[in-house]
């Protein structure tokens, strides 16, 4: 059993110090530096508080203050950035499917589509790494590392792309590389435990960890290893995805356990740890859930459970923790970060002090927009900002766009139903549907 089990934990229940004007947020600091005794003092909080539910309309007087609109062309990283957040994408808008292709696969395919010189890369759960040509509009490489005995077995695979290099870890717990401009294997390592979570390059070092929360450092250019770093196992799992960020000089690993890791990439030291799980007593109806991290500006902001926080990235500290929850990824622009709830509120907050700017139901805006009877059959999914609106995809068919201050303007019905995670590029939207067929929407 690990280090972290041998260890008597102390639980301290913060209690409710509410803000004046939303009610909602805490100034927390339960952050435990890597210089104390490392694994005292893991500290909890009060899951009591109600789920947020509450319109905040926006201040009339408020202006927003956007980042430049950015002309994307590529997709690298499944979450797309070092930080993991979004840009000021820009989008076309015209409405027009430019290209349909034929089915990629027959298989079940990843969400995670990536972008790298006019290709689409993108795999299935057989282990098939298919390149798509734009330009072509036609798979112009498939590759399958799997021997016969692993043929039928169910792979989930993680990508990122560097200089032409593409790297794959799986749950088989196989990690490869694979030259995208000589279509030929360069390495593979088995490490025997399966993969869970998404991958970094920096410099030379490709970043993962694996099922049990161990993080490893690989040399990218034969996976040798440089140096792994154990955190708290789960027992038991659930579908979370330990996954990374990476600021300037430091790597943010998030893991299933619900702890949160600042570690120097230089030093592969740990600067500081923090725990946002409700319970550590994991069980099959209290395992951690959360979102991807995202880093802007010293800051994190990251989900849980039950609540969302607003932290310092070089201190640890909890700014703010606010009593509801998103599992999509929330994007920081400037000063401001937008976000999604669990139970279907956009919300606009500032990035200093975590102040929520408005608070819209998202559910009655789309119903009451679309005169819908039955609001409980919208769902809300993946969202971008892009030319300085919300676009959010509602229901995997619809594209609604709301304007910065939260208000819907109109919505739009896609040409199929979405089955991965869109990406933007050079203005239009690229998707894979239900039939498993490439789409682009310009």
């Amino acid at each position: 059993m690990k280090l972290f089990y041998a260890i008597i934990i102390l639980f301290i229940l913060s209690s409710c110090s509410f803000d004046d004007k939303t009610g909602i947020w805490k100034n927390e600091n339960l952050t435990q530096s890597a210089n104390d005794s490392l694994f005292n003092d893991f500290k909890n909080i009060s899951s009591s508080k109600k789920i947020f539910d509450t319109v905040i309309n926006l201040d009339k007087k408020f202006i927003f203050s956007l980042s430049d609109i950015v002309t994307n062309n590529h997709w690298k990283d499944t979450f797309y950035s070092d930080s993991n957040n979004f840009d000021n994408f820009k989008y076309n808008n015209n409405n027009q499917l430019i290209l349909k292709s034929k089915k990629i696969t027959k298989y079940a395919s990843s969400k995670q589509l990536l972008y790298y010189k006019n290709n689409i890369i993108l795999s299935d759960i057989r282990g098939n790494i298919i390149i798509y040509s734009i330009n072509k509009n036609k798979i112009i490489s498939k590759f399958n590392f799997y021997k016969k005995r692993y043929k039928k077995l169910k792979k989930n695979i993680s990508l990122i792309i560097e200089n032409n290099i593409l790297f794959i870890a799986d749950n088989l717990g196989y990690i490869y590389a694979y030259d995208l401009q000589t279509n030929s294997l360069l390495w593979a390592k088995n490490f025997k435990i399966p993969f869970k979570s998404n991958l970094k390059v920096h410099g030379e070092m490709l970043i993962v960890a694996n099922i049990k929360n161990n993080v490893f450092f690989l040399k990218k250019k034969n996976g040798e290893i440089i140096k792994s770093i154990q955190t708290e196992e789960t027992k038991v799992t659930n579908q979370f995805v330990n996954n990374f960020s990476i600021t300037k000089d430091n790597l943010l690993f998030l893991n299933s356990f619900g702890s949160l890791y600042s570690i120097n990439l230089n030093t592969k030291k740990i600067n500081w740890f923090l725990n946002l799980n409700q319970s550590l007593d994991l069980t099959t109806d209290n395992l951690f859930n959360g979102n991807q991290i995202v880093y802007h500006k010293n800051k994190i902001v990251v989900s849980s459970n039950k609540f969302s926080y607003l932290i310092n990235s070089q201190t640890g500290n909890i700014l703010r923790n606010t009593n509801f929850s998103s599992d999509k990824k929330p994007i920081i622009n400037n000063e401001y970060i937008f976000l999604i709830t669990k139970n279907n509120y956009l919300i606009a907050a500032k990035l200093d002090d975590g102040e929520i700017i408005y608070s819209y139901n998202l559910k009655d805006q789309l119903s009451e927009y679309l005169q819908l009877k039955n609001k409980n059959k919208l769902e809300t999914h993946n969202f971008f900002l892009a030319n300085n609106k919300l676009l959010i995809f509602i229901n995997r068919k619809y594209l609604a766009f709301f304007n910065i201050n939260g208000q819907i303007e109109n919505i739009t019905k896609l040409p199929s139903k979405i089955k991965s995670n869109p990406i933007l590029i050079n203005g239009s939207i690229i998707y894979l549907d239900n039939n498993n067929k490439i789409k682009i929407l310009d």
